[in-house]
């Protein structure tokens, strides 16, 4: 099976559409299928606890039944594409619960058998949709690596929530910390001063939440940094931090307005995501919720920014149920201006952001006014229809492109 650091590749029409047939054929899978797959799961090395264990075993049979749907699902909607960490709130229990138990990461051997079982179910769809070699080639180039990709970013993750289970389950300070954070974002009606005495940080007053990661790979260490770069140059007397994995960071500033562009500078393998600023409990609630959306969608999207704000993408969050259907807007709205250069993308996003002034966007853009004159020009000879009669919908498509990859 292939690597995950393989490069995913984008499947020709032809092949895009037998997978979207075989997959229908897996969302609509014979029960034989599913108890191979299921008997394989059960049989690794170090799942003797589980097995035995009737409750936990009717989780993990529906965990990888999950997980089975949940590619398929997705190569429906995106043929070939990454396919996201199938984490429910289920998986978490099962893992706080195999942690409890004293199980270790060892017991994730059973996603490599339920992968090697449904590979096999899998070859036999593929088998049956063509005999056209090269399409056949293809399909299943495509596929072994959406497959292999799929569960090594599920072990991983899971792998990470066990290290974070056993870390709280050991007594970690930063865990007490987590589990005390955890009970504000449920809406737990914890009192203000009581949640100050555990967390030693106010929950009242303005609340802008971080989420700050690094490159896989790499520690805390960086994240760190950053973190008390922002910290200074936000003018933030202090701030609330809880480890959320090896290489990440929830964080909380007091402040209304926060300053990144800098530390990142400074630390170029390192990642934000910022929610809006609120105030109170609810502010500090709604600011974390919005930061775990702008990092959810900046990934789906492929983008490589480094920064996201919630603010700034609220109108192409709203817009990305369905990637497919997304990427048809930007292609029927932006026609050959789709395919134009980055600068004039961003000339004319930027105009439109500074109420169509000219002047105004040639200020932001460091650049001459006639400079931004001509890219509007520019744009109007590129899009299928006046750009005068469709001004909402090219500026929302500029958005999308501008997060995009």
């Amino acid at each position: 099976m292939a690597s995950r650091h393989v490069p995913l590749r984008t499947p020709t029409d032809a092949v895009a559409a037998l997978i979207r047939s075989g997959v229908e054929a897996v969302l609509d899978a014979a029960p034989q299928w599913l108890a191979e797959m299921n008997d394989a799961a059960m049989h690794p090395a170090g799942m003797e606890g589980v097995v035995v264990d009737a409750d936990l075993r009717e989780i993990a049979l529906r965990i990888n039944e999950g997980n089975l749907r949940h590619w398929a699902q997705s190569n429906l909607t995106e043929p070939g594409a990454r396919v996201s960490v199938n984490m429910t709130e289920e998986t978490a229990f099962f893992i706080r619960d195999l942690v409890r138990r004293g199980f270790d990461s060892g017991a994730l051997d059973s996603f490599r058998t339920a992968q090697n079982a449904a590979w096999q179910i899998w070859m036999q769809v593929c088998f049956s949709l063509t005999q056209d070699p090269p399409l056949l080639r293809e399909l299943l180039e495509i596929t072994s690596t959406s497959i292999a990709t799929f569960i090594d970013d599920t072990v991983a993750e899971l792998a990470r929530q066990i290290d974070v289970a056993r870390a709280e389950l050991a007594g970690d300070t930063h865990a007490q910390r987590r589990a005390a954070v955890a009970l504000l974002l449920e809406g737990a009606p914890i009192a203000p001063a009581r949640a100050e005495l555990q967390l030693r940080y106010s929950i009242e007053g303005p609340q802008t939440a971080l989420i700050v990661s690094a490159d896989a790979g790499l520690g805390t260490d960086d994240v760190e940094e950053a973190c008390e770069s922002i910290m200074s140059d936000s003018h933030a007397e202090r701030r609330l931090t809880v480890v959320a994995g090896t290489a990440e960071l929830w964080v909380w500033l007091p402040v209304a307005t926060v300053v990144v562009e800098p530390a990142l500078a400074a630390h170029p393998h390192v990642r934000v995501a910022a929610g809006g600023s609120g105030l109170g409990r609810e502010g500090f609630r709604r600011s974390h919720f919005q930061a775990l959306e702008a990092r959810r969608l900046v990934t789906r999207l492929g983008s490589s920014a480094r920064v996201v704000r919630y603010d700034d993408v609220t109108l192409v969050s709203a817009m990305t149920d369905d990637l497919t259907r997304l990427d048809d807007f930007v292609a029927h709205t932006l026609g050959d201006f789709a395919t134009a250069d980055a600068a004039l993308h961003e000339s004319v996003r930027v105009w439109f952001a500074s109420g169509c002034n000219a002047s105004a966007a040639a200020g932001k853009l460091y650049t001459h006014r006639n400079t931004v004159v001509r890219h509007i020009a520019r744009a109007e000879e590129l899009l299928p229809k006046p750009l005068e009669k469709h001004a909402v919908a090219v500026a929302a498509a500029l958005e999308v492109l501008r997060w995009r990859a």
